[in-house]
């Protein structure tokens, strides 16, 4: 497997007029001395566009105003891989090169385990290498799970292996997907911030109430959004799982960064 742990961060940029600044540093900057970390496999970002945040569906109004979703995922052993992580972050707050504090907030951030990887046969790679495949964008869909580790939701997780992703898979424009479960986000109940951190911490007692599927797409994103929300039907014990964040998001080219002027 790539990764047995990653790390999601939702971002919102509150200053509009400082998205520009927002993804020069993220992407000539923070990224780039993230991916260096050994303890780093891959990471990448995407932007949810205003059409996009036009067509999602959002239900937790924390995540209204997302513009940016940031993935990394760990090297084994993930607990040597975060720590790293976790210096480094506090080593460039130190240099002073962590400005985004002053006009982006991040609603949702946390680690999650990694449950399964999926290619569809037409892209011949590995669920493995999809991360490092180039694609147009992903469509992300957060849930929360009542009674995570109960008999429903284990019978729904197995129609989501067994039926619903096969299906999504089967549109032209979804190259792969990947799910997780969480292990401790900022959205969790118990979760509580660690004083004197400047990155995130783990806590809380929440494991496994946010689920998330990211599909990696060769196709505009919203189109297939749209798609494949038209064409998937829902499946048995839905109750237990309700939709948090359902977006398509468009990658990022550097230098590109005019969506929201």
């Amino acid at each position: 497997m790539l990764a047995h742990r990653v790390f999601f961060s939702f971002a919102s940029v509150t200053d509009p007029a400082r998205h520009r600044d927002y993804n020069q540093w993220h992407q000539l900057d923070h990224r780039p001395e993230n991916l260096l970390l050994d303890g780093v496999r891959w990471g990448e970002r995407w932007v949810r566009t205003p059409d996009c945040i036009a067509a999602s569906q959002v239900t937790d109004d924390r995540l209204a105003d997302v513009h940016y979703v940031n993935l990394y995922w760990f090297a084994t052993p993930a607990d040597r891989s975060i720590v790293e992580w976790q210096e480094l972050a506090e080593r460039s707050f130190q240099w002073g090169r962590r400005p985004e504090g002053e006009w982006a907030t991040r609603p949702l951030m946390g680690f999650f385990s990694t449950v399964k990887g999926y290619a569809a046969p037409r892209v011949q790679v590995s669920a493995d290498a999809l991360p490092f495949r180039p694609n147009l964008g992903v469509v992300a869909t957060v849930t929360r799970v009542a009674d995570p580790h109960g008999p429903a939701a284990a019978r729904r997780f197995a129609w989501h292996d067994q039926v619903a992703i096969p299906a999504l898979l089967a549109d032209p424009g979804v190259a792969g997907a990947w799910t997780f479960s969480s292990d401790s986000t900022t959205l969790d109940p118990t979760w509580t911030p660690v004083a004197g951190s400047t990155t995130f911490d783990a806590s809380g007692t929440d494991r496994g109430s946010l689920r998330f599927t990211l599909l990696f797409v060769d196709d505009d994103p919203l189109a297939v959004w749209r798609r494949i929300r038209a064409d998937v039907p829902d499946g048995p014990d839905s109750t237990v799982e309700s939709v948090v964040f359902d977006a398509p998001l468009r990658v990022i080219t550097p230098w590109q960064w005019d969506w929201f002027d």
